[in-house]
C-alpha cells in the first residue's frame, strides 16, 4: 500500500472514530457501542454507499471515489471545510493533488517586505510552506522573537513554537496554538506527502517532542484564517492580538498574519507601549 493510501487510511479511521453518534441522525438499534464515534455499517448507510465499499476505502485501497461521493463520506464524518479538503488530497481529488513543490529557497517580492516595514505598529508574519518565516517586521519580533537572529535553517514557526520552551510562558493559550500548528502541517503533508523538508521538520518534531508526537498521531487538520492569541509578554505583560490571514495573489503558499487589537483596549495599550520600546536603543541592542 503506498504512503498516500496509509495517510488516506489513518485519517478516516481517526475522523470516524471522532464522529459523534448522537449527531448523526441515526435510529437507534439497541447494540452497545464498545467504541467511540460510528460504525463503518453506520458511515456507510449516511453517505449512501455500500458497506464493503467504504471499507475498502478506510483500508487505503486504490479507489477514487466521485465528488459526490467524497462530499456525502465528509457529511457523515462531520468534517469541517479543511477536513473535507483533506480528505480530498489524500484520495487524489484536490485541483493539485500530491504535487512536488520546487525545491528552491522561498523568498517574498520586494514589495511584500515594503508592505511589512510599513506597519509600524502592527506585528506582521509572513508564513511560507511548512510554516517556514519569511519575513516578521519589527513589532512581530518584538511581540514573539527575533527571527532573523536565528540560523535560516530552523525559522520556523511551529519549531519555535514546539523547541522554544519560552514560548510555554508567553503564549497563555500555548497548547491550543500547538495543536493548530501540527493540524496545519498535517493539512499541508496531505496536499504534498514527499516534500522532503516537511517530512524531515515532522520527524525531528516527532523525536523532540512528546506533544506534537502525540498530536501528530491523532490526524485532526486545520486551516489557519482567522483567530486570536493570548500572550504573557516579558515587557508589557497580559494581552490578546487577534490575527487575520492574507494570502498572497499569485502564491499560494505564502500567507501573511496580522496581528491587532480592539481600539482603546488593553491589549491595544500594551501594543502601543511594546511599539514605543521596541523604538528605544536599549530594545534594538538586547534584540
Amino acid at each position: 500500500m503506498a504512503e498516500n493510501n496509509r495517510e488516506l487510511a489513518d485519517f478516516l479511521k481517526r475522523a470516524r472514530a471522532q464522529s459523534d453518534p448522537s449527531r448523526a441522525g441515526l435510529p437507534p438499534d439497541g447494540r452497545v457501542r464498545r467504541v467511540p464515534g460510528l460504525r463503518r455499517e453506520e458511515v456507510a448507510l449516511l453517505a449512501g454507499v455500500s458497506t464493503d465499499y467504504y471499507s475498502r476505502l478506510e483500508q487505503g485501497r486504490r479507489i477514487v471515489p466521485s465528488s459526490s461521493v467524497i462530499e456525502a463520506i465528509g457529511r457523515a464524518l462531520d468534517l469541517d471545510a479543511a477536513g473535507l479538503a483533506h480528505l480530498k488530497d489524500l484520495i487524489g481529488t484536490s485541483a493539485n493533488p500530491n504535487r512536488r513543490r520546487p525545491a528552491a529557497v522561498q523568498r517574498l517580492r520586494p514589495g511584500v517586505h515594503q508592505l511589512f516595514d510599513s506597519l509600524a505598529g502592527v506585528p506582521a508574519l509572513a508564513l511560507g510552506r511548512r510554516t517556514d518565516v519569511l519575513a516578521a517586521n519589527r513589532m512581530a519580533k518584538a511581540l514573539f522573537t527575533d527571527f532573523d537572529a536565528m540560523p535560516p535553517q530552523q525559522r520556523n514557526y511551529a519549531r519555535w513554537l514546539f523547541l522554544d520552551m519560552d514560548t510555554r510562558t508567553l503564549f497563555v493559550d500555548w497548547e491550543v496554538q500547538a495543536r493548530a500548528a501540527v493540524e496545519s502541517l498535517r493539512l499541508e503533508v496531505g496536499r504534498d506527502p514527499d516534500d522532503p523538508a516537511t517530512l524531515s521538520l515532522i520527524a525531528e518534531l516527532r523525536t523532540e517532542s512528546p506533544e506534537f508526537d502525540q498530536w501528530w498521531e491523532e490526524h485532526r487538520v486545520y486551516q489557519r484564517t482567522h483567530g486570536s492569541k493570548r500572550l504573557l509578554h516579558p515587557l508589557v505583560g497580559e494581552l490578546t492580538v487577534e490575527y487575520e490571514t492574507i494570502i498572497l495573489p499569485g502564491d499560494s503558499d505564502v500567507a501573511l498574519f496580522v496581528y491587532t487589537a480592539p481600539a482603546a483596549s488593553a491589549s491595544q495599550q500594551a501594543l502601543d507601549l511594546l511599539a514605543s520600546w521596541t523604538l528605544t536603543p536599549e530594545f534594538r541592542r538586547t534584540r
